[in-house]
């Protein structure tokens, strides 16, 4: 696909901001640009849930901003000459677990999710299959879109008023790796039109549907509760009956409208997720579950005796076709309309899907070379910052995440020929969550896979690594990684998910404080939908507000604290500036933004 007019306005868009850069004058010029970002950032206010009414269902409302948290964990201090020192090196967004979703789709297993439902006996803890379905799902690509509204009218960052160079998606940014979910995906940040619909285009067939033969309570039904037939009597979803969900008639079809999306306005690059590799994040792509995926029988509700160890059994065995042709009768699935747009792709194919694309860069980071071997790590360069993204998904299984041990030597050999610039690191899993040994025969031989710890280690013995930014945990959270020397080390930045609550990305800016020390700003964004649903149907913003208020009052994450506390969100983050970047002490100058 050639670029588009608005894709070269783009183009010149970030080439004068790059060359605005080169002055050393350029704070002082944009003070008046970072002014208006800040006026527009969380540390101004920020949505929060509300009073809470019937069920514990609370609406969105405006609350106070968060203030800014300086950290000082890596034993670099402050000096408070920095603030009129700053050099601005890169300013980006960060977006994470996106989690665009065809919720119509056969592959998806909903019913799954109630073994994670509160209980009389308490919560029973996340299992395979959690969160396998979310009520506000349906709105997955307008909030995508909503999100892109607001980087594109953040433009810069609020603390050095530095244009946003690029923005990066790190990984789940579609559900269970179908093509249609990937091009929707690039789609809605390339701003081209986007129709998040699947199957039959004049009918909604997913799980949600208020029709007599398929109702299952355990579901929110928007559209409400189908009337008494002679054969049965309806009783309320448990989304409205119990925790206080509205009855919204029309958004099912609203949902799945098509919109023009905006685009973003500048480059942006992808990272590759356990969601983007694995059916439901979990289980390798087959030809079988694909056949599942395109095919004409979706599962509503769990078959009488089956557990979710079953289904697991089965989809790591392959077997998972068997087990539900053994179990898959009406009323327990319904026909769907079959779509070959939602055949599952490979990890190479995903990778070529983002040269497909009208916006910048071509590949959106990915390289020929990924192409040529079905790899998903890379490098990009801005300025004085090397960019390095990981691949962190296993293919052999499960959701947590590992590196391979050719990635491996590859990330080792990147970083330590990287002398003259300062290192970020991208991947989708947090070093925590790299904890997944599992290995199979076949493509990787067998060889055991490197986990966090081990990375953490050896990104340790670099200190031109200053960050590392992740996402997999739906949390905004902060973790700062020492050397036993107490010579510095390392952050690392996790941002939440667009799927859950709160919905945020983050604006990151990292200056050198030309004091030996640098700063990294991290800035939380809220999506530009509204804080509050006023019923309307019409706006993909407003439905972005709907989605946001909706995840707040998901039943399953009500109180897991997604959002973080203030040392996650909006902070500044010290480390020892590298030593072939450090360059003249600067004191005195007057800070025009801080």
């Amino acid at each position: 696909m050639g670029l588009s007019r608005r894709a070269l306005l783009r183009a010149t868009f970030a080439a004068a901001g790059a060359a605005a850069v080169a002055s050393s004058s350029f704070v002082r010029q944009v003070g008046q640009a970072a002014v208006a970002a800040v006026a527009r950032s969380t540390t101004r206010s920020t949505y929060v849930r509300g009073p809470a009414g019937p069920g514990g269902y609370t609406p969105i409302v405006v609350g106070p901003g968060q203030p800014r948290v300086v950290r000082t964990d890596l034993g670099a201090m402050p000096d408070p000459a920095r603030v009129g020192c700053r050099q601005p090196l890169v300013s980006f967004a960060h977006l994470s677990d996106i989690h665009i979703i065809d919720h119509q789709s056969p592959m998806r297993v909903e019913w799954t999710d109630r073994y994670d439902d509160p209980s009389e006996l308490g919560d029973i803890g996340p299992g395979l299959f959690s969160s396998a379905h979310r009520p506000q799902e349906i709105l997955s690509a307008q909030v995508a879109d909503a999100m892109v509204h607001a980087i594109n009218n953040a433009r810069v960052g609020p603390v050095t008023g530095q244009p946003l160079s690029f923005a990066i998606e790190t990984g789940d940014n579609s559900d269970n790796g179908q093509f249609n979910e990937i091009r929707w995906n690039i789609d809605v940040l390339d701003g081209e039109r986007v129709h998040p619909d699947s199957g039959n285009p004049s009918v909604y067939e997913g799980v949600m549907a208020t029709e007599p033969l398929n109702y299952d309570t355990h579901y929110w039904h928007p559209h409400g509760t189908p009337k008494k037939t002679l054969l049965r009597t309806f009783a309320d979803d448990i989304a409205r009956s119990k925790y206080g969900f509205p009855t919204i008639p029309g958004l099912l079809d609203a949902a799945r409208r098509p919109f023009q999306a905006r685009g973003l306005d500048m480059e942006w690059y992808s990272v590759f997720g356990n969601h983007d590799g694995l059916a439901q994040g979990n289980f390798p792509h087959t030809m079988k579950l694909t056949l599942i995926a395109t095919g004409p029988l979706k599962l509503i509700s769990p078959p009488a005796g089956v557990s979710q160890s079953d289904v697991v059994d089965a989809v790591v065995s392959g077997n998972l076709p068997e087990l539900l042709s053994r179990v898959v009768v009406l009323p327990l699935a319904r026909l769907v309309t079959p779509d070959l747009n939602r055949r599952l792709l490979t990890r190479k194919q995903i990778v070529d899907e983002h040269f497909t694309t009208s916006g910048l860069p071509a590949g959106h980071g990915f390289t020929p070379e990924n192409r040529a071997q079905g790899t998903a790590y890379y490098t990009f360069d801005k300025g004085d910052v090397r960019c390095v993204v990981l691949d962190t998904v296993n293919p052999n299984g499960y959701a947590d995440g590992s590196l391979d041990p050719a990635q491996f030597a590859w990330l080792q050999e990147t970083v330590a020929a990287t002398t003259d610039k300062a290192v970020i690191v991208f991947s989708h899993h947090t070093s925590g969550s790299m904890n997944n040994p599992f290995v199979a025969t076949g493509g990787d031989l067998g060889l055991p896979r490197v986990l966090g710890d081990a990375v953490v280690d050896y990104l340790l013995t670099q200190p031109q690594v200053v960050a590392w930014f992740n996402g997999h945990t739906h949390r905004n959270e902060i973790w700062s990684h020492t050397r036993g020397d107490g010579s510095g080390g390392f952050w690392e930045i996790n941002t939440a998910s667009h799927i859950d609550f709160p919905q945020q990305a983050r604006l990151v800016e990292i200056v050198d404080n030309t004091d030996g020390t640098m700063s990294i700003f991290t800035t939380l964004l809220d999506h530009a939908g509204p804080a509050s649903y006023d019923g309307d149907l019409g706006s993909t913003l407003s439905l972005a507000g709907l989605s946001r208020e909706i995840s707040a009052n998901d039943w399953q994450s009500r109180t897991k604290g997604y959002e973080g506390v203030p040392e996650d969100g909006n902070v500044e983050l010290l480390v020892q500036t590298p030593a072939t970047l450090a360059g003249a002490a600067c004191r005195g100058q007057s800070a025009a933004v801080s």
